[in-house]
């Protein structure tokens, strides 16, 4: 996640056994736009889980990033995909 063109990777951490729900961006992305906001998609995401509506809290808090992203980061042209998109479950 670090190895992108504009430092702008970013990963939702969970950890379903502690209840808890992670954000860490890379530096470029992090510079623009700061703790506040990642904590809130956090806080978002967490109340949804503890309802129960786990899909919606993950689709909620990827669109929020995804938002966020295309913000600071809006598509060029030529946008290739830097990193893959498939969920990892450790």
């Amino acid at each position: 996640m670090w190895d992108t063109e504009q430092n702008a990777g970013v990963l939702i951490y969970l950890l379903l056994a502690d209840k808890r729900v992670e954000i860490v961006a890379d530096r470029g992305v992090d510079r623009k736009v700061g703790h506040a906001a990642w904590e809130a998609i956090c806080g978002a995401m967490q109340r949804e889980f503890a309802g129960g509506g786990f899909e919606a809290g993950a689709i909620a808090g990827v669109r929020a990033i995804s938002d966020l992203l295309a913000t600071h980061f809006p598509p060029r042209p030529v946008n290739p995909d830097e990193l893959p998109n498939r969920p990892l479950i450790l």
